[in-house]
Order: structure tokens, then sequence, then C-alpha cells
């Protein structure tokens, strides 16, 4: 098995089934955008983390409740647009070095690739291919548009029709690494403008060809508890613009959400992303202070979350979960616009029966 195959296994290994009720993409659209409130929304954003399913056998699980189609959510469904907006090309990963506990392989951006094989699906890179402009210059044609960018359209009923853009920080993280992309926005400014312009400039030729678009979704991931990797100056210098370029088309293709994904505390810098058109953020982590509660009487209806429920909780009594339950669940379903969810992967010594109590007391509340 080569290492592409090999991650998505593990990825595979992970996925769950979201039984329940599936709304409809217009009432999805209405509800995240506050035209309409006729049902709240719930669902499980990503599952279990690596090892979970392990204890849960042990507790007495039945294979849905390993799969989770025993669960009962209630949310849209999406599709993702055949359209690539990011890297193209490069050499297939090769698997460098491998043991029952590790994986290092080369990616297809030729970064060296690090993962702890019991304890991650996640892979870190130890290597990078951007220092400066020269190197920029080199692979700057796997970001540039070409017409294989674009796929024939899948026919999905109902769905939420997605396009996904690379992220304003992630994208250069992922070709520079963190701590050389904080310095670069202030020893080689002219850099993080082109990585950025170059990706936009493709992303509006892309989406500009779609029809039938409903959402624009980033991934970012530039937060932690104490804080953003950037802040609001990076941002408005840097980021804002590209967000602005694409979803300017987007929203021309018809396209009414615009969803960043991103961990930590993003407190200081959604003033910035707001002012971009971002209207949808998650998974709002209660530990990094992403407080639900306090944010929708910040932003109104302006921002719609999806998360926001401590998944620190469960592995804690059941009073103290059904109090985390009856804080956030009826504000936020009296004011619409929140598909409540645990605010990433279902933590390892959560125990089985917590979960199925944290379950039957979210529907009491809905």
């Amino acid at each position: 098995m080569n290492a592409a195959a090999y991650i998505h296994s593990l990825h595979a290994h992970l996925a769950i089934q979201r039984a329940g009720e599936v709304v409809s993409r217009e009432e999805y659209l209405d509800y995240m955008t506050f035209r309409a409130n006729s049902r709240p929304l719930f669902t499980e954003i990503f599952g279990p983390l690596l090892g979970l399913r392990d204890e849960w056998k042990t507790q007495g699980a039945t294979p849905d409740e390993l799969s989770f189609a025993a669960f009962r959510y209630r949310n849209a469904q999406e599709a993702n647009l055949p359209v690539n907006t990011g890297w193209l090309g490069g050499d297939a990963p090769v698997i460098l070095e491998e043991s029952d506990d590790q994986l290092v392989y080369r990616d297809h951006m030729g970064r060296r690739m690090e993962m702890a094989k019991k304890a991650a699906t996640l892979a870190l890179p130890t290597t990078y291919p951007v220092t400066t402009m020269d190197d920029w210059r080199r692979i700057k044609h796997h970001y540039e548009f070409s017409a294989t960018r674009v796929g024939e359209k899948p026919s999905v009923p109902g769905k939420v029709m997605t396009a996904h853009i690379p992220g304003g920080f992630d994208e250069p993280r992922q070709l520079m690494g963190e701590e050389a992309l904080a310095l670069a926005c202030y020893e080689q400014p002219e850099l993080i403008h082109d990585i950025l312009q170059t990706i936009g400039d493709t992303a509006v030729r892309v989406l500009a060809g779609v029809e039938d678009l409903d959402q624009l979704a980033v991934h970012e991931d530039m937060a932690g508890r104490s804080g953003p990797l950037l802040g609001p100056k990076q941002v408005e210098e840097f980021i804002a613009p590209y967000y602005r370029r694409v979803w300017a088309v987007a929203q021309e293709r018809g396209a009414r959400l615009f969803k960043q994904d991103s961990d930590g505390d993003m407190r200081p810098v959604l003033p910035a992303f707001v002012a971009t058109g971002l209207n949808v953020i998650y998974p709002c982590e209660p530990t990094a202070g992403m407080d639900i509660v306090k944010l929708r009487e910040e932003y109104g209806r302006r921002l719609a979350f999806i998360g926001g429920i401590d998944k620190h909780v469960l592995r804690r009594s059941r009073e103290e979960i059904v109090a985390e339950l009856e804080y956030k669940i009826p504000p936020l379903v009296k004011s619409g616009g929140c598909v409540f969810g645990l605010d990433h992967r279902i933590p390892n010594g959560t125990p089985l029966a917590n979960y199925r109590f944290y379950m039957q007391k979210v529907w009491e509340l809905l």
C-alpha cells in the first residue's frame, strides 16, 4: 500500500454514519442565514478519536453504536463540487520509513512527513518547500490555473453544494511552516502577498466556471487556546483581500454561506474575518473561549455556528453534561443559526454511557 492509500485508510477507519433526519438544502441555507428557524439542527462533526471505539467495545457497544448509526442527528448533507483550487500535481507520496509506532513518508509537495501511528491520523511536516521567493517561484505552477481544475458537476439533488479553497493562513503554513510564515509577514511580505494573489487568481477563475454553488468552505486551523497565530493586522493585510475576492465571485455563483474551520480561540481575529463576508465558523471550542452563547450576543445574525458543545464535559458527571447543554441549547434554539455538536472529535476516556446520556439529553432539550 502506498503512502496516500495508507493515510486514506486511517481516515476511513474513523468515519462514522450520521443517521437520522436529513433536512433539505433550502431549509439548511435559510436556517444558517437566519431567514427561517423552523427546527434546530444537531450533528456529530468529526466522530471519535483513534482508540475510542476500542474502549466502547469493552463497555458493551453495539455494532451500530460503534458506527454511530444508532444515534440520531438532524442536519443537511453536503456535496463537494469537483473543483481544485489548491495544489495541483506533484509526485506521488512515497513511504520512507515505517515501524509499528511511526510512519515517515514524502508527500506530494516533497515534504518529509512524520506520524505517530498509534496516536494520530494526521502527519506533521518536518521539512517545507518554501523559504524564499525563489523557492516559491519554482513551485508556483502547482497553484496556477488550468482547465483540468474543473470537473463535471455531479448529480446530487438536495445536497448543499460546496467548493473548498485553500486557507489564507493554512496554505502558506503548509508551504513554509508556522514560524517561517509568521516571520515572513514582517521580513518577506511580498512573498505572502504573491502566494495569496496566485491562489486567489486561480480560485476566482475556477469558481467563475461553476454553477449552483451554495457554500464556500475554507480550512485554517490557525489558533490554539492562547489565541490565533496571526493577529488582526496580518489578517487584514494578507488574508482579507484574498477572502473578499473569492467570496465576491462565490456570491455571484449563488453561494450564501462562507464557512471557516479553525480550532482554538479565534476571537481576536473574528471581526476581521466577519468583515470579509465570513458567516459560519466551526467547531467553536469552549476550552479556548469560543462560547457560542456569548458569541451570538456579540455577532447576532452576522455569524452562524457549527459545534460549540464542550467535548470534554462528556468525561465528567451527568450533572455537568446537563449544565453545559442547558446553558447553550435553549438560547441558540431560540435564535437559530447553530448546528449543535461537539466541538471536535470525541476524546478517549469518554464513557459510552455518558455519550448515550448526552444524546438523550440533547434531544430532550431540542
